[in-house]
């Protein structure tokens, strides 16, 4: 009989204070989100104090908790004001930092003590030695580089006490745990002071010059061959087992610039794979819809990073891609008339009527039907929703609740 000592944390991205607040609706534990400061994610919808406060307070409804991700690399002068920002994040109730610059991380212990910090996967913790460090220093969590192996995850485990995070979905960097500068020679932005351009996903030639002169195609021309440093995304929603028994305390999301649509599909999609398991382990089975539904927002080809072996060429991007998502995300609910099952929507991309479209919600919730017939704002009928963030009306066939989300094939 399988023992499950704890379930583990479910975290997920949150850009904006709308990503938060879907993402804890959808089911997950936790989320990271990004200050005005010493973040990675410069063009992220990155917080304000009075947006952390609004998320931290909803948060709390939930039984949630908030992270801030505070993960550059600091060069001189980059410090200054460190200590009241991790300050003002413990005062405001932030349940964590992330933090990978021994600077901050200093910083945020002598100046900020009671806020717990967590070692950023750039840090690049692979071993327990490692891990047994970061806990002598008083730090609470390590996130694994995603470089680790599932076995070396289980001797990590046996052999530190120290919390335990890990990356489950989501991009990876080509780079060694993110720690790149090729956006620093392409774009003169600094990847790890939070300006990445992502230069490894721009498509490339490739030439030989045996000449000065000369200059041959390596790819052919052809223009579905393309070269590319980009690696596929990761994909663990098959292996949710070994997550769990091998003791990983958190399991994470990557996507803080990705869309509510994404972030809500996903955390959903792990809940479910998770409650499963950790409530009847022994009886657990795979469902093939959790990664059916994976497909509707993935943006690349999905791969299990280095959990099970090195990387070939296979989980790199090369060429045309295998697999098309196959949805568009089209509208979020904002009320439901009970009565007059008629549905207020936002809309969020273009949709008309006798399009097939899909409702789905919190724990996994689906409704297809047709749209049969809209109405703008003011009850105008209307054929088609072209504007962005419009308010329509519109007939739905079952009961449907603030948060559900609409999709069609495109």
């Amino acid at each position: 009989m399988r023992k499950i000592t704890q379930k583990p944390e479910v975290l997920a991205p949150a850009g904006t204070l709308e990503k938060l607040k879907t993402a804890i609706i959808y089911g997950a534990d936790a989320v990271f989100i990004g200050g005005n400061q010493y973040g990675l994610r410069s063009r992220a919808g990155n917080f304000t104090y009075d947006e952390m406060r609004e998320g931290v307070e909803f948060a709390k409804k939930y039984n949630a908790k908030v992270y801030v991700a505070a993960n550059m690399v600091t060069h001189e002068g980059d410090t200054e004001g460190a200590g009241e920002f991790f300050q003002t994040l413990r005062d405001i109730g932030i349940s964590a930092v992330i933090v990978s610059d021994p600077a901050l991380i200093e910083i945020c212990a002598t100046e900020a003590p009671g806020l717990p910090i967590h070692l950023s996967t750039q840090a690049s913790a692979t071993n327990y030695e490692t891990l047994n460090f970061w806990h002598t220093e008083g730090l609470e969590r390590v996130v694994l580089a995603r470089e680790v192996s599932m076995e070396e995850i289980k001797e990590i485990r046996q052999k530190t006490d120290v919390e335990i995070e890990a990356f489950i979905h989501g991009a990876m960097c080509i780079s060694y745990s993110g720690r790149c500068t090729l956006s620093n020679h392409m774009a003169d932005r600094d990847a790890n002071r939070g300006g990445c351009s992502q230069s490894c996903r721009w498509k490339y030639g490739l030439f030989e010059m045996p000449f000065p002169d000369e200059r041959n195609s390596v790819l052919g021309g052809d223009p579905e061959e393309d070269f590319s440093m980009s690696a596929v995304d990761m994909s663990m929603i098959r292996h949710i087992p070994d997550l769990v028994e091998n003791g990983i305390d958190s399991l994470k999301i990557e996507g803080r610039m990705k869309s509510i649509h994404y972030v809500s599909t996903v955390s959903n999609v792990y809940r479910q794979a998770i409650d499963a398991y950790c409530n009847d382990p022994d009886n657990y089975e795979f469902k093939q819809e959790w990664e059916d539904e994976l497909w509707k927002v993935a943006q690349r080809e999905l791969s299990v990073g280095f959990y099970y072996g090195t990387p070939t060429e296979d989980e790199q991007l090369f060429g045309k891609r295998r697999k098309i998502p196959a949805y568009a995300f089209i509208g979020q609910v904002l009320a439901y008339d009970e009565e007059t099952g008629i549905a207020t929507i936002q809309q969020r991309n273009l949709f008309s009527i006798g399009d097939e479209i899909e409702f789905y919600g919190p724990g996994f919730t689906h409704l297809h039907q047709t749209v049969e017939a809209l109405w703008d704002e003011d009850g105008n009928p209307i054929d088609r929703a072209p504007n962005a963030m419009m308010t329509v009306k519109m007939k739905v066939d079952a009961p449907v609740k603030p948060f559900d989300m609409m999709r069609k094939r495109k």
